[in-house]
């Protein structure tokens, strides 16, 4: 009698219905809205200054190179956009609510305006943001997955970031705050954001590993993209 090997699912059917799975894309989306939305605050503590949405954004690249090293670049990408659409209702309701008329004895109305009046300019900013920096992101991680054969996740994972988070930073401060706010403060936002951001990456190292390891064994799913097609816009491949 001829037995056969098992194999392992392809990282498509590996999500569906998988918990983990919408665990991860829950914690992505709010990760990016929440990043997205309280950014119209500029922080400056101590030595750096930043826009606050350091405080959520760089969750989305952690959970976003777990997506790419497990599931694989096609889910990632399928995710990245799933996040701008859901960023996208979410400033559309922003919006709606602004323009239609209040209650006459509410006097939030000058607040409100003058944090979500902002938030069109900075979708504007992630969306581009998003077409450089999480893309490639992606796009880095997954190369130098297939270049090294699955060794050495913290070096692409550092790597990554480095490289996205970098473009990433640039595009979205020149955008969301040119114009806004003096060129010194400009330069300070983008290199603060980026040695924070990486600096995030490379602490979460250790977690990230557990993390990727633990959806491995479980899902048993390790995403190959050497047939991947990385054109970031062919969402349904």
């Amino acid at each position: 009698m001829s037995t056969s090997t098992p194999t392992r699912p392809s990282a498509r059917s590996a999500t569906t219905g998988s918990p983990y799975f919408l665990v991860i894309v829950a914690l992505y989306v709010t990760s990016l809205i929440t990043a997205n939305t309280v950014a119209v605050k500029v922080l400056n503590v101590g030595f750096w200054t930043s826009d606050a949405g350091i405080l959520t954004f760089p969750i989305a690249y952690i959970v976003g190179d777990v997506l790419t090293e497990v599931y694989g670049y096609a889910t990632a990408r399928r995710v990245i956009w799933l996040g701008f659409v859901c960023n996208a209702i979410a400033v559309g309701v922003f919006q709606l609510a602004m323009v239609m008329p209040a209650e006459p004895s509410w006097d939030g109305g000058a607040a409100y305006e003058r944090i979500f009046a902002a938030t069109p300019r900075l979708l504007l900013a992630s969306m581009c943001a998003y077409l450089v920096g999480s893309f490639v992101n992606a796009f880095v991680l997954a190369r130098m997955k297939i270049l090294t054969n699955g060794r050495w996740l913290w070096m692409r994972t550092i790597g990554s970031t480095i490289v996205g988070e970098g473009l990433d930073t640039v595009v979205f401060v020149l955008i969301a705050f040119a114009g806004v706010f003096s060129g010194q403060v400009l330069v300070e936002m983008m290199y603060t954001n980026w040695l924070l951001k990486t600096a995030y990456e490379t602490a979460a190292t250790p977690i990230t590993y557990k993390v990727v390891n633990a959806l491995k064994r479980v899902e048993q799913v390790d995403a190959d993209d050497r047939a991947t097609n990385f054109n970031p816009l062919a969402v349904g491949a």
